[in-house]
Order: C-alpha cells, then structure tokens, then sequence
C-alpha cells in the first residue's frame, strides 16, 4: 500500500440540523485533504416525540436550566435515533461495519452562545454520546468538534469551510466561489480564487430557514414554507424589512456566529400570515446580500445548499440581491442535502490525521485548529 493509500478511510458523516428534521447519514472515502469516492447518502427523521423533547431540552438550554431532565432525556433520544439511523442505513447499502473506519458524529446543537469579545470564551453544547455510538456499532467515532476551537476563543461555528473548500477545488470554477448553506441558520464560505486555506472566509450570515420555519409553526402548525408557497401569496413589507435588517449583527466584523434563536420574529407579528412569511424570506437573502461587504470580493458563483435551495421564492430574492451566478448545489455536481453530514465524515478523517479543521478566517481562532474527541469500539468486536 503507498503512502497516499494509507490514509484515505472510508468515513460515514452523521448531521442532525437545528431544524430538527432527522439524522442526514452519507459515507466518503478521503484521506481528509481530497475526497476520493463519495458514497450512498440516505436521511432518517426523527419521530415526533424526539422532535418535541429536543424543543423542550433546547428551551431549557436557552433559559439556563441546564439540570433539566429534558436535556438528559434528549441526549439518549438523540443518541438512539443515530444508532438506529446507522443500522438502518447499513442494512439498506449492504455496508458491513468492517468497511467503516470512522464515525464523524456532530451531535445535535441545543445551544450555541459565541464569545463577546476576544477575550471571553463562548460555548457550544451539542447533545449525544459518541462513546454510546461506538460501543454499540463496533466503529469508532470522533464527536465534539467545536470545542477545542471554542476553548480556544474561537466562534465555534462554522465548521464546514475545509470542505466546502475541497467541494470548489473538485470543480471547475474561474475565481472566488461563495458556498451558501441555508440551514436553519445560514452560513458563507468564501474561497478564494487561489483556492488557499488561509484565504478561506466564513460566517453565520442570518436566519436562513429559520424564522421562516418558526412562522409556519405558529400560523400554519407546519414546519416549513413547502415551495415557499405561503411567500409567494404574500406581499415584502418594505418598512418591516427595513426594521429587521438594522440588527447590529449584519453589521459586525467575521468571523462571527449565531445560534438558531438570535433572530426574532416580533417585529413581524402584526403582518398576516403570507405576508409575514413574504418579508421574513426576503429577510434571509437580505441577510446574505450584505454579507457581501464583509468578503474580500464579490464571489463569481454563488452555490447554495441545504433545504433553503428547495424554495424557489428564497432563491429568487437571491438572485435578486446577489451579484455572481447563483447555483443550486445540483448544477454543481454536489448533494445538495448531504454536504453537511459529508463535512463531518471528512472532518473525522481530518481529525484522525490531526490536519485543522477551522482557521482564523473561519472562526476566529488564533491559528489553524484540529479537534474532536476520539472513542474507540470495543475491543473485541
């Protein structure tokens, strides 16, 4: 076997978003520098009391009451549905788990507070337990991987670049590429045209699906805008808009990062209900249009993923805002749905090799930053 050979492992990635919808699970083969092979992707919801107890855990999280039951039970919920979730997708792939070196388990987030200033530390709390996951799969799993870049005094978040920035080298771009992930959060990478890691720009923008989602839930009991078809029966009040976007957020310096509740929806509660889900959409490619000024350069291309490329109204007020070409992950070539859970098999990787996963520019940490915590299987299996 050469050098090269030795190195690349092949990795399952498991993501479970802010959102809430389930457990994403995709496999890579890399070496944690180029990915060789990707490999079958498949997503898992989660039931409904899953989905109510991490509401309830976050909740608790957010208020400081971090000795609730909620939170513990979450945990084992949490843990379970991604146990569950990786059988289920061995069975269906025909993978044995000998063909598996690692798991990148991310956990689920129920808080994120970034630090205040460069002399604080700030904190990230995910949720599940990589050591429960590699007793009783057989493979080894590496978990927490923002926290070594947190105790640090870095943002924690986001933590995807390094891949994002392999995604863009695969491909044939002419120039800078920003890699939109709208998430229940959304978040940039910028990559320059160099293609250097240095170079590499990135930060939570705004809301992305997230007040959009919150709106459903409370006018319609639905969890999403499917197609945006409530935005798109609904008129932007401008002047709602114009309040929204003076949060002194949109105007701080990245690296920077949000938790999923940051963003308020009060200033749009007398709105109807297309009406509101209209603005809070024009709201989120706002957020991202004035990004831009933070950016070295306007990017040529703009590829967007995560489940806010599904809705045609968000991604008309982007190409709207946006100078650049503005894709959907698709014309690129990527999986659009799972770059997310392919970050964390190849941050698993990277974190095995001990090769940075986050960056100055990225994070705000002091120097280029490995991570996660390493469990072993069982050694008799």
């Amino acid at each position: 076997m050469d050098r090269e050979e030795m190195h690349r492992l092949t990795a399952i990635g498991l993501m479970a978003g802010t959102s809430l919808d389930g457990v994403d699970v995709a496999v890579l083969r890399t070496d944690g520098e180029t990915v060789h092979k990707w490999g079958p992707a498949m997503s898992f919801p989660y039931d409904a009391p899953t989905r109510a107890t991490i509401i309830s855990a976050t909740k608790a999280a957010l208020e400081g009451r971090e000795e609730a039951n909620d939170i513990a039970v979450a945990g084992n919920m949490v843990t379970s549905a991604h146990i569950e979730a990786v059988r289920n997708f061995l069975s269906e792939t025909g993978l044995r788990r000998d063909e598996i070196d690692v798991i990148g388990f991310h956990g689920q987030t129920i808080l994120h507070r970034p630090p205040l200033d460069a002399s604080s530390i700030g904190r990230t709390w995910q949720i599940g337990g990589g050591g429960i996951i590699a007793e009783e799969l057989g493979i080894d799993v590496v978990d927490q991987f923002r926290q070594a870049d947190m105790a640090a005094g870095g943002e924690g978040a986001p933590f995807a670049p390094i891949y994002h920035a392999a995604l863009v080298e695969a491909c044939e771009f002419d120039g800078a590429v920003a890699v939109l992930n709208l998430g229940g959060v959304a978040n940039i990478t910028y990559v320059p045209a160099d293609r250097d890691p240095m170079g590499l720009v990135a930060f939570d923008c705004g809301p992305g699906n997230g007040l959009i989602d919150e709106w459903m839930v409370r006018h319609t009991g639905h969890h999403m805008d499917e197609d945006g078809a409530l935005a798109a029966s609904g008129s932007v009040d401008d002047e709602v808009l114009r309040m929204m976007a003076l949060n002194p957020y949109l105007k701080r310096k990245a690296p920077k990062s949000l938790d999923r509740y940051d963003f308020k929806l009060k200033a749009a509660d007398h709105l109807s209900p297309p009406d509101g889900a209209a603005t809070l959409t024009a709201f989120s490619a706002e957020c991202v249009a004035r990004s831009v000024a933070l950016l070295p350069e306007a990017p040529a291309y703009w590829v967007a993923c995560g489940g806010g490329r599904h809705n045609p109204v968000l991604m008309a007020e982007l190409g709207r805002r946006l100078e650049g070409q503005v894709l959907v992950a698709e014309e690129a070539g990527w999986r659009g749905d799972m770059i997310e859970a392919e970050a964390f098999a190849y941050l698993a990787v990277r974190s095995l090799r001990k090769l940075p996963l986050s960056f100055p520019k990225t994070t705000r940490v002091p120097q280029p930053l490995s991570g996660g915590s390493y469990h072993r299987k069982p050694v008799n299996l």
